[in-house]
């Protein structure tokens, strides 16, 4: 499995293993978690993507009970996790209503909630989840500044950001943010004109790929042409032949695959064999937008 090299010499795995439906799983033993853990390292994925908000604020100590059974994956893993997305469930059950919260106090004791929850001393990388409109720039960039500082994150980037948002928080800080974690897919493809895509390319930042089969919306049928050309490219595997499309882009993209199905995590390396030339990836590409590029 390649390794992508990230600022502030943090590696992380090309394909992560996403967490977010770790709490719908019917079993959410410590056991079966680490049995997720272990086929995803016998492909070489390394990197656990987690958020403080997944599974209503449950699916961190989830994982936590695990690496609490199984000290040893620790050292194995990279983990990665997001804040300031507060809802009413979980510890923040008396929120009112759905917001955001960039605060240093908030970011701080989110922190801290996320070392314990996961049974961990360190984060290797933290992402502040969506952009707030409330964000202070200076407070938020000196409290991401400290976490850093403290020892307790290794390292910290973005989630859902635009160009403009990303500017703003970096220029009030003294680290180099690392990622952006945005939607992209077969079925979600407009970073790749709409400008994100090209602005962490020029400065040379991987960019990490959310729903990259479109949440499954893909094998729903309603574009019947793309699934058939991505069935046969992948050899009768549509997913396989849908993440090795954007591994093919030069991005750098970093796809985040989650699933709870235990056969399906042993075979997310699959993508790796698929092969997509340029006049592939743009049959790809014409399918999915269902017209000639102009």
């Amino acid at each position: 499995m390649e390794r992508i090299s990230l600022a502030n010499n943090v590696t992380l795995s090309r394909f992560i293993y996403g967490m977010w439906r770790l709490s719908d799983d019917t079993d959410t033993s410590p056991s079966h978690v680490q049995a997720k853990i272990e086929a995803c390292l016998a492909q070489g994925i390394t990197t656990m993507d987690q958020a403080d908000i997944y599974g209503g604020y449950e699916a961190e100590e989830i994982l936590g009970h695990a690496l609490r059974a199984a000290p040893q994956l620790r050292d194995k893993i990279e983990i990665v996790t997001k804040c300031d997305i507060l809802v009413g469930a979980g510890r923040y059950a008396s929120t009112r209503v759905k917001h955001y919260d960039t605060s240093a106090a908030h970011i701080a004791d989110s922190v801290d909630h996320s070392l314990r929850l996961m049974a961990t001393d360190h984060i290797d990388l933290l992402l502040i989840h969506r952009p707030d409109p409330l964000m202070d720039h200076r407070e938020t960039g000196a409290a991401l500044d400290a976490a850093m500082a403290s020892g307790k994150v290794g390292s910290v980037g973005v989630s859902n950001f635009k160009p403009h948002d990303w500017n703003l928080l970096q220029s009030a800080m003294h680290t180099p943010l690392v990622t952006n974690q945005i939607e992209i897919s077969v079925l979600e493809t407009s970073a790749f004109t709409n400008g994100d895509l090209a602005f962490l390319q020029e400065r040379d930042v991987p960019a990490m790929a959310w729903s990259p089969l479109a949440g499954g919306a893909l094998f729903s049928g309603d574009n019947p042409r793309l699934l058939a050309l991505l069935t046969e490219l992948g050899q009768g595997d549509a997913a396989a032949a849908a993440v090795a499309w954007l591994l093919a882009h030069p991005a750098r993209i970093m796809p985040v695959l989650g699933t709870n199905n235990l056969n399906r995590i042993k075979n997310l390396g699959a993508a790796l064999k698929v092969c997509i030339d340029r006049e592939t990836w743009f049959d790809i590409y014409t399918c999915a937008i269902e017209r000639e590029v102009a």
